[in-house]
């Protein structure tokens, strides 16, 4: 809309001291005919908008004036609060919000500090997907990031398995961990987690909820973290390692585990350290402690032992 790409070119030439056409052709997504065009409609309205000519002119305020349009409406407030995670906003519809918020807030600071947003952009910079991934974003997320914001009941279809279950669900918030989705709402009387990718259909209802004001969802997501991991590790093996395994231990499978692990396991004359670990399975050991080589010797369960053996055997064949 034209309105509002007028007003954004105001709070852009507000926040800056100057800008050349293509500057802000580019900021816009218009072409440099339209900005000429857009400037001259700013200055009939009284904006007083000026044109320096020549290679190093451009367009700029006349000194001392200030719009009145640097107000931020809700959904710019709460947006600017997130818009350290970029991709997330884009993931969310939140994008468009979030710029014009920090446009008004940098129209609305003082000169001499106009180059904070830009000179803390420069120093941090968050990547929340893991390695090795390329991140995907749910084609539900919008839907259910809308009913978020709003409070507002979700009919939601859910793959559970093999089969797919009916929910309604008041939408608490949302939690973005290593490059996946997750929804923490109530369903009923309980609060649950729910992975965002994993709806199949999300139809935002008419009614609204009425919040817990005792909810915290970063407490909540702590917890129910916390509970997930330690639900994950079903068995248990034991293991000899030299003080470089040791060292390692932590860094090659869960770190929590690891560290209560070595704190009860006892050391022997070499310096080695006898530990039962907590493990997923016999499988996920396998390829988490094969990684340590020599410094870990596997002494339960048997089976774990002898796929440990065998490993170690190819590997004498390969390397012969």
């Amino acid at each position: 809309m034209r309105a509002a790409r007028l007003i954004k070119m105001v709070l852009l030439l507000q926040a800056r001291p100057s800008m050349t056409a293509a500057e802000l052709a580019a900021e816009l997504e218009v072409s440099e005919r339209t900005v000429t065009r857009d400037a001259l409609a700013l200055s009939e309205a009284g904006v007083p908008v000026y044109a320096d000519r020549g290679r190093a002119g451009g367009y700029r305020l006349i000194n001392g004036y200030r719009t009145r349009l640097t107000g931020l409406a809700r959904g710019e407030a709460e947006a600017l609060f997130l818009s350290g995670l970029p991709g997330a906003l884009r993931d969310m519809g939140l994008e468009d919000a979030a710029s014009a918020a920090r446009l008004k807030v940098s129209a609305a600071l003082l000169p001499s500090l106009r180059d904070a947003p830009e000179s803390a952009a420069r120093r941090f910079h968050l990547d929340a997907p893991g390695w090795y991934q390329e991140p995907e974003t749910p084609g539900s997320l919008a839907p259910v990031a809308e009913a978020v914001w709003d409070d507002r009941m979700i009919f939601a279809r859910y793959r559970r398995g093999e089969r797919e279950v009916e929910r309604e669900l008041a939408p608490y918030g949302l939690v973005l961990k290593a490059g996946v989705w997750y929804l923490c709402a109530r369903a009923g009387a309980a609060f649950r987690t729910y992975r965002v990718d994993r709806f199949t259909v999300v139809v935002p209802g008419e009614e609204r909820f009425v919040r817990d004001e005792e909810f915290d969802l970063p407490s909540f997501w702590a917890e129910r973290a916390a509970e997930f991991a330690r639900s994950l590790l079903r068995a248990e093996v034991v293991v000899r390692l030299s003080e470089a395994g040791a060292r390692r231990l932590p860094y090659v499978t869960d770190r929590v585990a690891a560290e209560e692990a070595l704190a009860a396991g006892a050391k022997d004359a070499d310096g080695r350290v006898t530990a039962t670990l907590r493990v997923e399975n016999e499988e996920v050991a396998a390829s988490q402690l094969l990684s340590l080589g020599p410094e870990a010797e596997i002494l339960a369960p048997e089976s774990l032992r002898a796929r440990f053996a065998e490993a170690a055997r190819a590997l004498a064949a390969l390397y012969r």
